[in-house]
């Protein structure tokens, strides 16, 4: 069968117009590829604490993804009316931000619970004690108050590790990260995640104590 110019016009044109709708496709997953990319690079500055409120506001939902990862012991896992209680001690550096960021919250089917205590030994009460920066001098002497009990002890000052804590916050370059002393997690019978463990600047795994 012999083609026609016409033939010969009609398939140069099919031809072009399929290498125009291949370029097209391309060009649109470049943009969408590039879109993605500036979607990164913004959500990664988000992450910077420019501010006091905004660093809270990093830590408060940081602690509510422990909350999620971490595995206390049946006898333990919950509170009063099926509640994870969340517990500051002293003053609390969150201001409100804590209520307004996890109070309320579902895990599973417990609800969390924000408390602000005053007195040591109401500690024993809370899954998750967060121990700031006004109690710095107070720290191993907190610590020390619920040693081997199944509580989350978590804090944002040097040394806190070191005094049997068991997550510390850091600011690196006005970012929010972490560290965590599993082996003060074991000793009191909580578990933690793989998953928390691979995003720690650091895990202590081994007990310094005597």
């Amino acid at each position: 069968m012999r083609m026609t110019s016409s033939d010969h016009a009609g398939s140069a044109l099919g031809a072009q117009s399929a290498g125009s709708s291949s370029t097209s496709w391309a060009l649109r997953w470049v943009a969408l590829i590039f879109a993605f990319l500036l979607l990164l690079a913004g959500a990664g500055n988000r992450t910077r604490a420019q501010t006091a409120d905004e660093e809270y506001r990093v830590k408060a939902a940081f602690i509510f993804h422990f909350a999620q990862i971490v595995d206390w012991p049946p006898e333990k896992a919950t509170g009063k009316d099926n509640s994870l209680i969340l517990c500051t001690f002293g003053e609390d550096p969150f201001h409100g931000v804590l209520e307004g960021t996890v109070a309320g919250k579902a895990i599973g089917k417990r609800i969390v619970r924000v408390r602000h205590l005053g007195e040591p030994q109401d500690m024993q009460a809370c899954q998750i004690v967060f121990l700031g920066r006004a109690q710095s001098k107070r720290i191993p002497m907190l610590v020390a108050n619920l040693h081997n009990a199944p509580v989350l002890t978590v804090g944002e000052t040097a040394g806190f590790l070191d005094a049997g804590g068991m997550i510390d916050f850091l600011l690196e370059d006005k970012r929010v990260r972490f560290e965590v002393n599993l082996a003060a997690a074991e000793s009191a019978d909580l578990k933690i995640g793989s998953r928390l463990l691979v995003l720690a600047e650091r895990v202590v795994r081994e007990s310094h104590e005597k």
